[in-house]
């Protein structure tokens, strides 16, 4: 129905940068339509850090994702960027 995957295939989980197999991880796809494949790629979390960061509230989160420029940047810049974001979303919520 969605394709084979491919067995043996690993991959990085965006989240704590472990490796694992793809049969162990879950996809993200930050656009939120992971049902919409055609002619797209995804990002992986490793079980744990699924767990971890299913149970988080993502009101927003995607938008500060783009505004933090995920993917775009540096990892040191983003990680800035993203907690100024954040803890400006936290203020707000209070």
């Amino acid at each position: 129905m969605f394709g084979s995957r491919r067995g043996g295939e690993t991959v990085t989980c965006i989240a704590c940068g472990a490796e694992c197999p793809r049969s162990d991880a879950r996809e993200y796809d930050k656009h939120g339509d992971r049902w919409d494949r055609q002619d797209k790629s995804f990002e992986y979390l490793c079980k744990a850090c699924f767990t971890e960061t299913c149970r988080q509230p993502r009101d927003g989160l995607e938008a500060t994702l783009a505004a933090a420029e995920a993917g775009e940047t540096d990892r040191e810049t983003f990680l800035r960027q993203f907690r100024e974001l954040a803890g400006d979303r936290n203020v707000e919520r209070e």
